[in-house]
Order: C-alpha cells, then structure tokens, then sequence
C-alpha cells in the first residue's frame, strides 16, 4: 500500500472520463483500491476516486461519518468506508437540495452545489459482489461527488451561483449557510 498524490483542478486526468474495471480481482486494481484507502484516510477526506490518484479505472470510494448521517437514509453509525466500482446512479423523485462541498482536488475551496435529494446506485464491491442501495442526504451527495469524478466533472461545474464559491477559511468567517468538508 503506498499514499498517492492527489490531482488537482487544471490536472487532465481530472477531465476524462474513466473505463470500466473488466476484472475486480485484478491485482492493478486490487493495489489501486488499497492505495485508494490509504490515501483517503491520509488526506482526511470522506471519498475519493480513482482519477484523484491519476488512474482511469472506474472505483469510487466514501464513507459516511456518524456526524454527518443525521437526516439521511444512514443510522446514527453512518455508511462505513464503501467501494463501488463501474457505478451506476439514477435519481430517485425531482427533489434537489444544495449544500456545500469541498474536493480534495482543490484544496481550500467550497461551494453551494445542488443534488438529488435521494438516490439509489449499482455497483461491485472490491470482492466483486453486487451492490445497489438507495440512499439520501449527505450519503447521497457524497457518493454523486465521486461518481461525477468518474465522469470528468468537478463540483463547481454543477454549482449554479457562483458567489456561493470561496475559501473554506472565508467562507467560515463571513457564512452564507454552512460550509462543511464535504469530501
């Protein structure tokens, strides 16, 4: 296992959208996955996916703290650490809500980003058994977080009021709403 370097905003691997992983039990992505969560534990951040640590495989990870799972799908122990590879996500009801997100590839920065309130996704776990769960709340948008890195977007490309967008340490001095770290 090793900690990798974390991409930032303006990096292309950034940009691109991932391929899907063909063989879970691949030992590439087998490394990748436990780099992944060496990496994400490090970085004190609450998911990660693969093109952050410059790779073009398709896996996601996130966890939900027990601080952030009130009001959501999860119970008062939140979502542990949770790998999800080739995901799928599809909104569940019209209803968006926004909510502040930060992304360890641009470090120091929220902003306000509207969500699907309520989600459920497909996926494989890292022993390649199936996964699909509905999910709510911060679970949800942590997990539309990663997936959209999957796709090749940032979170400031789903932001729709761009003064909602600042410096962590500002925005908590001089609040528009609750910024929280998100990612």
């Amino acid at each position: 296992m090793a900690i990798r370097k974390i991409a930032r905003m303006g990096h292309p691997v950034l940009r691109r959208p991932t391929t899907a992983v063909l063989n879970v039990s691949d030992p590439e992505i087998q490394r990748l996955i436990a780099d992944m969560k060496e990496t994400l534990a490090d970085a004190q951040g609450v998911g990660l996916a693969a093109p952050q640590v410059y790779a073009t495989s398709a896996v996601l990870m996130f966890f939900v703290p027990p601080s952030r799972a009130a009001g959501g799908d999860a119970n008062e122990d939140g979502v542990p650490l949770t790998v999800l590879i080739n995901p799928e996500i599809e909104p569940i009801g019209d209803e968006q809500v926004g909510g502040w997100e930060g992304c360890l590839s641009i470090p120091g920065l929220q902003g306000y980003v509207p969500r699907w309130h309520r989600i459920r996704y497909r996926a494989l776990d890292e022993t390649g058994a199936s996964i699909e769960r509905d999910a709510e709340g911060f679970h949800a948008r942590v997990v539309q977080h990663e997936y959209d890195h999957l796709q090749g977007v940032l979170y400031p490309e789903r932001m729709t009021d761009m003064t909602r967008f600042g410096f962590a340490e500002e925005l908590m001095r001089h609040p528009m709403g609750e910024p929280t770290n998100a990612e």
